[in-house]
């Protein structure tokens, strides 16, 4: 135990100094820890989860440019994820379909998901609609995108979002490499450790720091994926959908376009209402009404006939 205690104290005096370069955060204790806690083996669970994860400032292999030839300072390489969201309407929804999914292929990528559904129009004509949902090289997105529009009916829709996950990342890389410092020197106490006790001890610290490498490896894996290829959702409508009303011989447009088509939704859902109402829910209720009405008369002559006996005069006495 002796022989063991100054390796834990130099991996603790490591682990706690490598953000000397940075102001030093504020350290909270769990309950029953303080700053002069035992550093034993039986405590190292304790103490390491307790430890702060210190950044590092990231070497010029990882992810750093130089631009030494203006001496401009270096800067990190950011790391944006781009998505696209796209409506069209087109003129044969399965031929779009098909050559989206084609599309993505070709430029490197793969479907996600494609679906093909029926929806209906106006007049409650029915009509195919889809939804696409693809992953292309994001250096690729802006031709994808003019492909995918190129000679349709309408684009209602498209939309570019770009979210920068550069601090994210270089905080999971600093955290990577204190995580994997902290294992191979956990790895050289356990090679020193002859106790049964130490050795399960620094077993388990063992074992919780190489889960936490994989999660960060993880969640790095899903980031540089996420950055390398973009999402682009596509849904596909049918021409149909969007003939343009007309009164009379008038076309009208904007807001007039708009009322009116409300007004007419209105009248639609009210007549389908009255139709559904007469048809189904009102035979229903007549169904029901009628016992429930038989059995009430019922009741009311029984009710009656009892009142009456209870009213009637005592005969006289003979």
């Amino acid at each position: 135990m002796k022989k063991i205690l100054p390796f834990i104290l130099l991996v603790g005096f490591l682990l706690t100094a490598c953000g000397t370069s940075r102001q030093a955060p504020d350290i909270h204790y769990a309950s029953g820890a303080g700053p002069d806690m035992d550093l034993s083996v039986s405590a190292w669970p304790a103490a390491t989860a307790m430890a702060p994860a210190m950044e590092e400032a990231p070497s010029p292999e990882d992810g750093m440019t130089s631009n030494s030839g203006n001496g401009a300072a270096s800067q990190v390489q950011r790391m944006v994820i781009k998505n696209a969201d796209l409506a069209i309407v087109v003129s044969d929804v399965e031929a779009r379909m098909k050559a989206i999914n084609d599309l993505a292929v070709n430029m490197g990528g793969y479907v996600v998901s494609s679906n093909l559904y029926q929806s209906y129009t106006n007049d409650y004509v029915e009509v195919p609609e889809a939804s696409v949902v693809i992953r292309v090289p994001s250096e690729k997105l802006k031709e994808v995108l003019e492909s995918i529009t190129k000679d349709t009916v309408e684009v209602q829709n498209e939309n570019v979002t770009s979210q920068d996950i550069t601090p994210d990342y270089v905080d999971l890389k600093s955290r990577l490499k204190n995580l994997e410092s902290a294992e191979a020197q956990l790895e050289d106490i356990m090679k020193n450790a002859t106790e049964t006790e130490d050795v399960i001890n620094v077993f388990n610290q063992l074992t919780y720091y190489r889960e936490q490498i994989e999660l960060v490896k993880g969640q790095m894996k899903y980031y540089e994926e996420s950055v390398a290829l973009s999402a682009v959702s596509v849904r596909i409508i049918a021409e149909e959908t969007i003939q343009p009303i007309k009164v009379a011989g008038w076309e009208p447009k904007g807001v007039a376009r708009d009322a009116i088509q409300n007004l007419i939704y209105f009248f639609q859902d009210f007549i389908s209402f009255l139709i559904y109402f007469t048809l189904n829910t009102l035979p229903k209720l007549i169904v029901i009404s009628i016992p429930l009405y038989l059995v009430f008369l019922g009741l009311r002559v029984v009710y009656r006939k009892l009142r009456r006996n209870k009213v009637k005069p005592a005969e006289p006495a003979g």
